[in-house]
């Protein structure tokens, strides 16, 4: 083949002037282009796809150029045509998500200048190795490649192998942060529809596993089309229908015979009572799983309506245990029904305009028995044969997508969308009866009264529901190609939790004899009941509602072509965000939050065989439901107090109630009303937002490999947090002449913690006592706590060999420093789960010595995957990683004052959740950290001839070392006070996974 440097520069124009569209877009669209040089102006490029007959017919414009953008993924015929003939064609062009793929054409010359037709170069391959049209850093992963890998079946396995990924903590669940964030900080997408978790934002809808057709994580350079998102973005399409008719089954095995015994849990070594003790005997633990499915899929009209459907069921049976104790613990039984489905019409209606529709199913169906059990020495464990609890658990729902693209002009595209996703939460208890009342006994008694199984549940009507949609318009004119959209996305949430029964409790308590002429402290004036100073609490709580978010934006772009060899983005995103409590009223809004984004590529020799590429952008990110759940809900939280003269043997009810006070008493002021929606957050609330800087390079080296690197620098500009110190507010009311009354009022206003913007300055509105809202401007100096700051730097360096045929594998090294004071909407340190309502800003002293490393920090990770077709039957796999541990803590009751702080006092707050340990500071990260991790996984399968490669029968072994290295640690260093140690201090929480082994059976017919 000749290949001239000209041909080479004007397929780089092409890549990108007129390819813009195929910068990779979430949450608008499931496609990617193909452009080049295409010979003489006039000229006709057509594009097929080999498998659905969709056809398209560029012309080539006066430049030499042509472009198809907004393809859905997939292979295709690439045909050079003048005056009806084909002069050129490349038989197989694979698209991939949101990439551009180059087929270049150009005329060859004779010795004498005269063009011959008949020589016609063709420049390109089915997965070019360097996309010089693009600006942003992605991974994508085909069926094929999915398929041929030792992964887990699961969204988070494939984000794992993202650069700059690592896993989250594991008390969050099967979750990943995306370059030094939160595991909140993530969005998810199916087919363009944005499919995160609304309640909490921690994890997505899923979907049968074989039903992926490409995977892509965005991990930086998002264009202006993107938002939502301060982590990574995740973009998964499904598979379609094609013009052959294909049907295929598998099953998967998962035995649990040949899974290694996990490692026990044991007390500390630390010379107390509880010295090396088993604390929890997880080697009785079992799971046992086995999955099935199948699917089916062909043209219901030849190249114009196709559909796709395929179904999965897991079936998973697990015994867990519970922990050591003085009271009998939990010996579980779980048994997983999983059934997922996933079904997708694709309608050319004609070749420039498709439809294509969307469902999907995703349910967990859960049900736990608990038994009871007794640790009856260090090295025993016996468990009981009496069932005494139990639930049924379901979670999911349904998920229907629709979307239209269409190619109204060689020149001008416009794409719509709309989705909607209802799931329902439900929890039944096992053997539950609402007219029981729940009793208890917190009198020291060796025969407590105890009545009922459950003393609390949650709402047994609790949903998630989403709506939304999009529309773009690219327009390409000249060396600019014009980009504008408009897209909408709303959830809602039902949640929350209730006392059991008939919606209230008993609770026995004593105060000792001798007080009738006294109060009970904490009870609100309860007087003392005489005799031996028993009494009884009627506790009524209820907290929830249904809560919504609506997030609205509009985007404008221009991706500029400069020269032959520089591609300039320029974009601005606008945000606005509405969070509604339980009454539909406003308590939070973000109007006009504008980011913009600049992307640059350089092709360096014009020939994309080393493109160095930079980008800068601002991101924004909502808070989920959750937050309204915790800090806008209408909350009842009342007790009642009586004397009684006996207990009903039967049910445990108080008898003979004599009130000892006025009631229902609340400490909290909680009577089911919610609190005014203009005080549960500052005025002028801005939201999460980050700031993004990166710079990379990607180089060919010879035929068969790719060499990249990357640097990526992210900071945290604002986040949202709670604070709840009574303080700033109380001296403020003092300082400005307010009495004593409205003062304290006003301090208890902002001591039941009120959303703000931490590190700064913020202002509130807080009841005086009387219903009227006063404004109180609080500097961040009277606030007292430090600036903000969370930092991620990293460093990505590649080596890629793309699948020649036999061979596909890629080594990926991240040196990151993730550093600063807060991790941003979580706090991993203790797994908590209150998204954006932290305890890390809940008072100044929370926050003294906080700098340092935070939870993701990973300094060093290393990552390997990849295949080898052996021979044409058999092929192996693997994959390796290895990374460096987390940063470990110690922390313990406040030592203070500081005098290091310039916000430092004598009050002292409950709790092991300060940065003192036994008396002494002990600053994040100074604990040293958890051990590094390994894990190899490895792979067979055989694809046997004689059946014609229908039937594959695989292997796949996980952790094969079975390296079961500590994860996490108690980091709590004392629970009472200074000097005094805790006994958990250190303890491992939970451990690797153990080795397992899955056994596949796979048949396409």
């Amino acid at each position: 083949m000749i290949r001239t440097k000209t041909i080479r520069r004007a397929s780089l124009c092409v890549a990108l002037s007129l390819c813009l569209a195929s910068t990779a877009n979430a949450q608008s669209n499931a496609s990617g282009s193909i452009y080049g040089a295409g010979g003489e102006p006039g000229s006709t490029v057509t594009i097929r796809n080999t498998d659905t007959g969709l056809t398209r017919e560029i012309r080539v414009d006066a430049n030499g150029r042509y472009n198809a953008s907004a393809l859905p993924v997939g292979k295709y015929q690439v045909e050079l045509k003048r005056d009806g003939q084909v002069l050129a064609s490349k038989p197989e062009v694979l698209v991939q998500l949101g990439a551009g793929s180059e087929v270049s054409f150009g005329t060859v010359s004779s010795g004498s200048g005269a063009t011959e037709l008949d020589r016609i170069e063709v420049r390109g391959s089915a997965m070019s190795p360097i996309d010089v049209s693009s600006t942003d850093t992605r991974s994508v992963f085909t069926a094929e490649q999915i398929a041929k890998m030792p992964i887990g079946r699961n969204i988070n396995a494939l984000a794992l192998l993202t650069p700059g990924v690592v896993a989250a903590d594991s008390r969050y669940g099967n979750v990943a942060s995306f370059g030094g964030s939160a595991a909140s900080e993530n969005a998810f997408y199916i087919n363009g529809y944005a499919v995160t978790n609304p309640l909490t934002n921690l994890g997505s809808t899923s979907l049968p596993f074989d039903g992926i057709s490409q995977y892509q994580a965005i991990t930086g350079g998002y264009g202006a089309e993107f938002g939502r998102a301060t982590g990574g973005v995740v973009n998964i399409i499904t598979k379609s229908g094609t013009n052959e008719f294909k049907a295929g089954a598998q099953v998967l095995w998962t035995p649990e015979s040949l899974r290694s015994t996990p490692r026990n849990i044991y007390y500390p070594k630390n010379g107390l009572s509880t010295d090396g003790l088993l604390y929890q005997n997880l080697s009785v633990q079992e799971t046992d799983s086995l999955t099935y499915g199948a699917y089916v899929s062909g043209p219901i009209i030849k190249d114009r309506l196709f559909f796709y459907a395929s179904g999965e069921f897991e079936d998973q049976d697990r015994i867990t245990v519970g922990t050591r104790g003085n009271t009998p613990n939990g010996y579980s039984k779980r048994n997983y029904e999983v059934p997922r489905w996933l079904a997708k019409l694709d309608w050319y209606i004609t070749d420039n305009h498709l439809l294509e529709f969307t469902g999907i199913g995703d349910t967990t169906k859960q049900n736990l028995s608990q038994y009871s059990y007794r640790y009856t020495d260090p090295d025993a464990f016996k468990p009981g044969t009496t069932k005494n609890a139990g639930y049924y658990f379901e979670d999911g729902g349904e998920l229907y997508i629709g979307k239209y693209t269409g190619y109204l002009t060689d020149n001008l595209t416009l794409s719509a969308l709309y989705g909607k996703q209802e799931q329902d939460h439900i929890a039944t208890p096992w053997g539950y009866d609402p007219s029981v009342v729940f009793v208890s006994d917190s009198r020291n008694n060796p025969n407590p009264v105890r009545f009922g199984s459950y003393d609390q549940l949650d709402f047994p009507d609790a949903f998630d529901k989403t709506d939304g949609g999009r529309i773009d318009l690219e327009w390409r004119v000249g060396t600019h190609t014009l980009r504008a959209g408009y897209d909408v996305q709303n959830s809602e949430s039902r949640a929350g939790e209730m006392t059991s029964g008939p919606g209230y409790r008993w609770i026995y308590y004593n105060t000792g004899a001798g007080n009738e002429n006294s109060t009970i402290p904490g009870t609100g004036g309860a007087r003392g009941p005489g005799g031996n100073g028993d009494y009884v609490s009627k506790y009524v709580y209820a907290n929830g509602g249904t809560f919504k978010v609506e997030q609205k934006a509009f985007y404008l772009e221009d991706r500029w072509q400069i020269n032959d060899n520089w591609l300039l983005s320029l974009g601005i995103r606008n945000e606005q965000f509405q969070n509604f409590n339980a009454d539909g009223i406003v308590y939070v809004e973000q109007k006009d939050q504008w980011a913009p984004r600049l992307g640059a590529s350089w092709d360096v020799f014009g020939d994309s065989s080393l493109k160095v590429f930079a980008n800068a952008g601002r991101y924004h990110l909502a808070m989920p439901n959750n937050v309204a759940l915790r800090g806008a809900a209408g909350s009842t939280y009342t007790n009642e107090y009586f004397a009684f003269t006996g207990i009903d043997p039967n049910t445990g009810v108080p008898l003979g109630l004599t009130p000892l006070g006025n009631g229902p008493f609340s400490s909290n002021q909680e009577y089911g009303q919610a609190p005014d929606p203009a005080s549960v957050a500052a005025k002028g609330l801005k939201s999460h937002f980050q700031d993004e800087f990166v710079l990379g390079m990607e180089k060919q080296l010879g035929d068969s490999l790719v060499f990249g690197a990357r640097y990526v620098f992210r900071d945290l500009r604002s986040a949202i947090d709670d604070m709840c110190d009574w303080r700033p507010a109380y001296y403020w009311a003092i300082e400005n002449g307010y009495s004593e009354e409205v003062a304290e009022n006003l301090g208890n206003g902002l001591g039941n913690c009120r959303l703000f913007n931490p590190g700064e300055g913020n202002t509130f509105q807080l009841d005086d006592g009387t219903g009227n809202l006063v404004t109180v401007p609080l500097s961040a100096k009277q606030l007292g706590f430090p600036k903000l700051k969370r930092r991620y730097q990293g460093i990505d360096l590649f080596l890629e060999h793309p699948f020649d045929g036999r061979f596909y594998g890629k080594v990926d090294y991240t040196w990151s420093h993730n550093y600063g004071n807060a991790e941003g909407q979580l706090k991993s340190d203790v797994a908590q789960g209150d998204v954006s309502q932290t305890m890390d800003w809940d008072h100044p002293e929370m926050m003294f010595h906080a700098s340092g490393n935070l939870p993701n920090d990973r300094r060093h990770y290393l990552k390997a995957f990849g295949f080898y077709q052996f021979t044409p039957e058999w092929r192996f796999s693997a994959t390796f990683t290895m990374m460096s541990g987390r940063p470990k803590n110690c922390t313990g009751i406040y030592a203070g004052p500081d005098p290091d702080s310039e916000f430092s006092n004598t009050v002292e707050y409950g709790g092991p959740y300060y940065r003192y340990c036994n008396g002494k500071v002990s600053p994040r990260g100074s604990a040293g950290t958890t051990p590094w991790v390994g894990r190899m996984d490895l792979g067979a399968a055989y694809r046997p001839s004689f059946l014609n490669d229908k039937l594959e029968l695989s292997v796949d072994v996980f952790n094969v070392t079975n390296a079961q290295t500590a994860q996490n640690y108690i980091e709590y260093g004392e629970i009472t006070n200074i000097g005094n140690p805790y006994a958990q201090t250190d303890r491992v929480i939970s451990y690797s996974t153990p080795r397992y082994v899955r056994f596949a059976l796979r048949y396409d017919f």
